[in-house]
């Protein structure tokens, strides 16, 4: 099948539209996080860096730590961002540039998300870790993909049907790999971080938290955050692996924010990468 240029957009220099990247300046393993500040943070503790780019929101270092080659890469808030970066990075590995088709042979990547979440059950502590087991995503994105496959559908019944959710689960490979880093959980995925976070400023919310009372296998409904349904739909779609590790810097069940949100941060990577790689140098 050709893919035509309004389709795939490449630029003048062999890299694809928004990230600015060319095919072999991608790793297997792919780290995502929000903030492109949180890209040095991760980077720091690599051997060796062979790219850095930044284009947009989207800041990108690939590198080498403990021998195993990884790319960094911001995605910005928002599963709207994770449709592009998703897409473009398999397209990166799994399209011929030169042809405009699909290659014979499939490149799987990992991903793993490192990012900052808010509790909705009292008993999760501030600075915790969630790894999202499931993810029920509020912000549509996998409504215009034909997703039936990967849906888990009982889970979606867990939430209003005014919602139009929609309800990945974690890779298991990756799950059982990570599991020590914390506690496993239901990860909601909102397109806003005000209303849909049922966050009341000037705006009064319609999203109500209490409702998110419910479980499934065993699960509760434990964070709210704005990528990982996405990062796990595409994920799955597309034939590759992804995880997300939850940092959390508030409850918003008591009301607390997180006093030390970077030393959190900081720390859940340390503790990622040593899973990732092997023993982290703290440089």
């Amino acid at each position: 099948m050709f893919i035509p240029s309004a389709e795939l957009i490449i630029n003048p220099d062999n890299s694809i539209y928004h990230l600015k990247l060319r095919p072999d300046e991608i790793a297997d393993t792919i780290i995502t996080v929000g903030d492109p500040d949180r890209v040095d943070l991760v980077a720091k503790h690599l051997d060796h860096i062979h790219l850095e780019r930044q284009a947009r929101e989207f800041k990108t270092i690939t590198g080498a730590l403990n021998g195993k080659d990884l790319s960094i890469i911001s995605t910005g808030i928002g599963t709207d961002n994770i449709d592009i970066v998703l897409n473009e990075l398999d397209a990166l590995a799994n399209i011929d540039f030169k042809t405009r088709k699909i290659k014979d042979r499939f490149r799987p990547l990992t991903f793993i998300r490192i990012g900052t979440s808010g509790a909705i059950q009292e008993s999760v502590p501030l600075d915790s870790t969630i790894i999202s087991a499931y993810a029920c995503g509020l912000d549509g994105l996998l409504n215009f993909y034909d997703a039936d496959r990967v849906r888990e559908v009982e889970l979606e019944r867990k939430l209003p049907s005014t919602l139009n959710s929609y309800a990945i689960a974690a890779d298991s490979t990756l799950l059982s790999k990570f599991s020590n880093l914390g506690k496993q959980g239901i990860t909601i995925t909102a397109n806003g971080f005000y209303g849909p976070q049922a966050r009341t400023l000037r705006l009064k919310s319609s999203f109500d938290l209490a409702t998110q009372d419910k479980s499934y296998e065993g699960l509760s409904f434990t964070n709210l955050e704005m990528e990982t349904a996405g990062i796990y739909g595409l994920a799955k779609l597309l034939g590759h692996k992804a995880i997300s590790l939850n940092a959390i810097l508030a409850n918003r069940v008591t009301n607390e924010f997180s006093e030390h949100p970077l030393k959190t941060i900081k720390l859940l990577i340390e503790k990622s990468l040593e899973l990732v790689t092997g023993d982290v140098d703290n440089h």
